[in-house]
């Protein structure tokens, strides 16, 4: 098996109604997912790493001005086209489900645990 570059996809805003601490809580799981996924020897890539700060860079100011919101959906879809398989953690995500139908149509392999994702 040869590394991949692995999507996590998850909740990050979703079921937090805006709340900042709650939005932290699903970034840190996020995060926690890619710790394990390097751990088994692949490449862990989050949306969230890439678009955040280029969102800021243009002048965001929260995570759902719309700045952030041009930026979060197409920063993960962009990433996607180069990612080798996505792994789809639990919890309610429109966001993630969309990385996920996006990664079938580029035949991407998806991990629904991460006892699924071969070790390296």
């Amino acid at each position: 098996m040869n590394r991949q570059i692995i999507l996590i996809a998850g909740p990050y805003r979703s079921g937090t109604q805006g709340n900042a601490d709650l939005i932290a809580q699903n970034l840190a799981r996020l995060e926690e997912a890619a710790l394990a996924v390097w751990q088994r020897g692949h490449i862990p890539v989050i949306g969230e790493w890439l678009a955040l700060p280029l969102a800021k860079a243009a002048g965001s100011t929260r995570h759902d001005d719309a700045i952030c919101e041009s930026m979060l959906y197409p920063v993960a879809h962009r990433l996607i086209t180069r990612c080798d398989a996505i792994f789809r953690i639990a919890g309610e995500s429109r966001g993630a489900d969309m990385d996920i139908k996006l990664g079938r149509q580029h035949g991407l392999t998806i991990y629904p645990t991460l006892e699924s994702i071969p070790a390296v």
